[in-house]
């Protein structure tokens, strides 16, 4: 019997490898070129060499993926005009690509709302529908959701009061009205720069604060540019890939929902894979000598009610402009459903 069973998976196994040997050299009838600023060899990127080849099977090799990774396509804002273009079909985006699209994607990613993973879990599920509605809605399918991560801020000298952040050389994403409603609230002029341009404004000295998640300070080698990083998380980042339906309409319908199906495992692994890379990617910082800066005992307190104030003007002040009243009071109030249920739900914050 266990002979029978050994033969069985030999021969699924090799039909599976054979399958995709045929299809490697054939190109599909539908190519999907999508871009990405995720770095080669990471989870992404891999999942989705995955997804690439399980797609050409199940669908027979009617459909394929193209990915170009690290950022070759050019920023997020580019990679959108290339979409618009006809160059390129979709992408992997964080929030700030989204935002271009759909700007009430943001409002699960407002600085210094979120505490932990779970609350933004718990809120993210119940907006999904309706935020995947409004990227259809402006010409785009959801192929899936994923989550880039909490966002530390990074810096040369530790960060402990608003007095001290006021001083440094800020890297604000290019076009982001969100951290923009931050920093005019805190008093900060930012310096503007293109995601691919903060490695080379690290080492002239342009900016000396940026904030980024553990993994990515680690993939992008940020992070030997600087020597602390926030006890606090500013924000969690939502991510997604979304493809034009201009080219998704090529793809036949019985086609198109294998695709979704498949690809959901894999958007689901991608949350917890990121989860797994940045814990392990804070020991790798803490090993590299950056240091967590905390909040001083004395008055770091009245420091962080502060910011939380502030933070709340900011999101106020985007109000009618990234996303409606109705939808900020209903992001709160199932941010605040959460916490009832959960009243012991504390801080992700740095030890």
């Amino acid at each position: 019997m266990k002979n029978k069973c050994l033969k069985f998976w030999i021969l699924f196994i090799a039909i599976i490898l054979t399958s995709s040997i045929a299809f490697a050299d054939k190109k599909p009838k539908v190519l999907i070129k999508l871009a990405t600023i995720a770095p080669r060899g990471s989870v992404m990127t891999k999942a989705f060499n995955e997804m690439n080849a399980k797609i050409r099977q199940v669908t027979n090799n009617e459909v394929g993926i193209k990915l170009y990774y690290g950022g070759v396509q050019g920023d997020e804002e580019d990679v959108l005009r290339k979409i618009r273009l006809g160059q390129l079909h979709g992408g992997s985006f964080t929030g700030h690509g989204l935002g271009l699209i759909v700007p009430e994607v943001r409002v699960t990613e407002l600085p210094f709302v979120f505490q932990n993973y779970d609350e933004t879990d718990y809120v993210r599920n119940h907006l999904k529908e309706y935020m995947t509605r409004r990227f259809d809605e402006k010409g785009y399918i959801v192929l899936g959701w994923n989550e880039i991560g909490f966002v530390y801020t990074f810096s040369k000298v530790p960060i402990n009061s608003v007095e001290v952040a006021q001083k440094q050389k800020w890297w604000q994403w290019e076009g982001d009205p969100m951290s923009q409603a931050m920093f005019d609230a805190l008093g900060i002029t930012p310096i503007p720069l293109s995601i691919t341009d903060v490695m080379t404004s690290l080492s002239t000295k342009l900016i000396n604060t940026a904030s980024i998640t553990p993994y990515g300070a680690v993939a992008f080698h940020w992070y030997d540019r600087f020597d602390y990083m926030s006890e606090y998380p500013v924000s969690n980042i939502q991510g997604a890939t979304i493809v034009s339906k201009r080219v998704w309409n090529k793809v036949a319908p019985e086609n198109q929902k294998k695709i979704i199906d498949l690809c959901q495992p894999y958007f689901a692994s991608l949350n917890e894979h990121s989860r797994v890379q940045d814990k392990k990617s804070i020991s790798v910082l803490k090993r590299s000598g950056i240091k967590i800066a905390a909040f001083d005992e004395d008055g770091g307190t009245e420091e962080l009610d502060f910011i939380l104030s502030i933070s709340k003007k900011a999101r106020e002040n985007l109000t009618g402009k990234l996303y409606s009243k109705e939808l900020l009071d209903r992001t709160l109030s199932l941010l605040g459903d959460y916490r009832k249920l959960h009243p012991d739900s504390h801080i992700q914050k740095l030890r």
